[in-house]
């Protein structure tokens, strides 16, 4: 094994998961009686350039061909993709005459807005249905991957971009350098590109071991993604810390020439390098926590099996997958998960085989407890789920340590 950002062979182990299928391969009845694939999901860091990393041993063909994730079911992250949108019109001054692209746009959850401003945009989206989803929206969008080689020829068909965003796709690519390379063609020699990645800070510091699955290939912080961006002429100009995904990066980068780093670029490499995560050493904790979280989750299941009480699941997001294999939970703990995506009603979780219900599956049922695997959507969940409380329910949080929560009176008697 080597970086495959800087190419060196010191990689140093920080917490191995076992192994587990993709974690967006659901499956059909049809194929509970099949053999599943797995693979290996070990995560190291490189001891010389200190990128977090797993070995690419499935391709993005493999997942992003069809895909099962529309970023148009959460309301939370359709409100925070409006709210990036109006704060760069402004930032930017894009108008009219402007050009913005995204790669990785999905449903066109982010363009719309783009597309309501009046600016012209285009999408690149190599999943074939959820790019057909965005062009209903009315955003152009392409159905590929972004490449070096498509990156030119959109630049020569559309013109540089005077904003590219890279919004949670910078860590879905395995050949990290001819990605970066293909982002700055596509940038203008004035522009700017905006990049949101889970922070490896909040990764480590809270044991979000979850985030780990075989289409992130690798985890970033501030300073790997400096280097990551320098390999094809780019700096980091700013960034923000966002709350989304249990604690993201926004990094703003330009070209070399016009980059001028702003004072928080400097202050959050100091704080990086005060928690530990420039040196190998920090990120040693990791598994601990990992395997603490396991214990008491699966302790907390296994009561709840001997006591008689019925504990059912929301959501099925790729997070939940690693947690549910790494836990060996399956249906004889978890009864069924329950997902708005219709894509995935009647399917079942990879490895555990879990069946997938519609939301409306809970009301009828009235579980004692509901396990929210997209527990980093915790405000927006538990404002939709509040009404269990009226039977008594009670939500439990599995990270960053297992917690139960019970809605409070005024929450249910305001419903």
């Amino acid at each position: 094994m080597h970086c495959r950002l800087c190419e060196s062979s010191r990689l140093a182990s920080v917490v191995d998961l076992g192994t587990t299928p993709p974690c967006e391969s659901f499956l059909s009845e049809d194929q509970l009686n099949l053999p599943e694939s797995t693979y290996p999901l070990h995560l190291r860091v490189c001891a010389d350039c200190l990128l977090l990393q797993i070995p690419a041993l499935i391709t993005p063909e493999e997942t992003f061909t069809e895909y099962a994730y529309f970023s148009s079911y959460s309301e939370s992250w359709m409100r925070h993709a409006r709210e990036f949108t109006g704060a760069a019109v402004t930032r930017l001054g894009l108008g009219p005459d402007s050009f913005v692209v995204e790669v990785a746009s999905n449903d066109g959850y982010l363009l719309r807005n783009v597309v309501a401003a009046g600016i012209r945009c285009l999408g690149i989206e190599p999943s074939a249905n959820v790019g057909a989803a965005a062009r209903t929206a009315g955003v152009p969008t392409l159905t590929e991957f972004l490449t070096e080689d498509s990156a030119r020829r959109v630049r020569a068909e559309y013109g540089a971009a005077d904003l590219v965003v890279a919004n949670n796709v910078y860590a879905h690519i395995p050949d990290l350098r001819g990605f970066t390379r293909a982002l700055r063609t596509l940038v203008a020699e004035d522009g700017w590109i905006s990049i949101e990645v889970h922070h490896a800070l909040n990764l480590v510091r809270h044991g979000q071991f979850d985030t780990i699955y075989h289409e992130h290939f690798q985890y970033y912080t501030l300073a790997s993604a400096q280097r990551a961006l320098a390999t094809a002429g780019l700096a980091v100009a700013d960034v923000e810390t966002l709350p989304t995904h249990g604690g993201s990066l926004r990094i703003w980068a330009r070209p070399e020439a016009v980059a001028e780093p702003s004072p928080r670029v400097s202050e959050l490499l100091v704080i990086e390098a005060d928690t530990g995560l420039h040196a190998v050493e920090g990120y040693r904790s990791l598994r601990e926590q990992a395997e603490r979280v396991r214990q008491d989750l699966l302790r907390f299941l296994l009561d709840q099996k001997a006591a008689g009480r019925r504990v059912v699941g929301y959501g099925a997001p790729g997070k939940g997958n690693t947690l549910l294999n790494y836990c060996g939970i399956r249906p004889d703990l978890l009864e069924y998960t329950v997902d708005r995506n219709p894509y995935k009603h009647g399917r079942y979780t990879p490895g555990t085989r879990i069946p997938i219900h519609p939301p409306e599956r809970i009301d009828a049922d009235r579980p004692d407890f509901v396990l929210v695997l997209p527990w980093n959507l915790e405000t927006e969940l538990t404002a939709q789920l509040r009404h269990i409380g009226e039977w008594g329910g009670q939500l439990v949080f599995p990270l960053p340590a297992v917690r139960v929560v019970a809605p409070s009176p005024a929450e249910v008697a305001a419903r």
